[in-house]
């Protein structure tokens, strides 16, 4: 496994400015599971995103390179609420279980690249990364990941994404801390605890 680290500073940059703003854009934006359409690349971001600030420096990267994007989806939702997400990706990582996938992507073999992003859950990268990496054939692909986290690391996630995708060169990820919906949480909870009760 090779390591490598030359993502476009364009890119990094413009994302660290654009993240603060993932919900209002995620918001606006119509989630794909399925390749956009146009001309076809052999470079392709895929990403798995719950609040958005993944999928904002998805859009970024697709955009600035010009690439195919998908969005990785789990065939049933995850819960709305916050703590639910957190205990099912628990038990699902605990058990190593690999929830089915929505759609896999059409012409996978045709992509010699691929740009991967997803949130860091639980320590790890969530189980449905490990679905989408064991649903493809990594064989001679370069695999750049992007990951954000809410500022304690990247955990497992790339032991995970080198025994999931053995035979691509792994490069090094762009790693940001995107922490809004645990800290919108904690100061909510915070506020709360404060206000006398009549």
């Amino acid at each position: 496994m090779s390591i490598a680290f030359d993502l476009s500073r364009r890119i990094v940059l413009t994302a660290s400015v654009v993240l603060p703003y993932a919900a209002g854009v995620a918001a606006s934006v119509a989630a794909t599971s399925a390749i956009a359409p146009g001309p076809r690349s052999d470079i392709l971001v895929a990403y798995f995103s719950r609040t958005g600030n993944t999928r904002v420096i998805a859009r970024q990267v697709q955009r600035a390179l010009g690439t195919d994007l998908f969005e990785i989806e789990p065939s049933k939702p995850y819960p709305e609420d916050y703590e639910e997400t957190v205990e099912q990706a628990q038990r699902e990582r605990d058990a190593g279980i690999e929830p089915s996938l929505k759609a896999a992507v059409p012409d996978f073999a045709t992509y010699r690249t691929v740009f991967l992003g997803f949130p860091i859950w639980g320590t790890t990268a969530p189980p449905v990364i490990r679905s989408f990496l064991s649903s493809h054939d990594w064989a001679g692909k370069t695999l750049r990941p992007f990951i954000t986290h809410g500022g304690y690391g990247l955990g497992s996630s790339i032991s995970v994404l080198a025994s999931h995708a053995p035979r691509s060169e792994l490069i090094e990820p762009l790693a940001m801390e995107a922490d809004q919906e645990r800290r919108t949480l904690a100061e909510v909870t915070a506020w709360i605890g404060g206000i006398e009760r009549p």
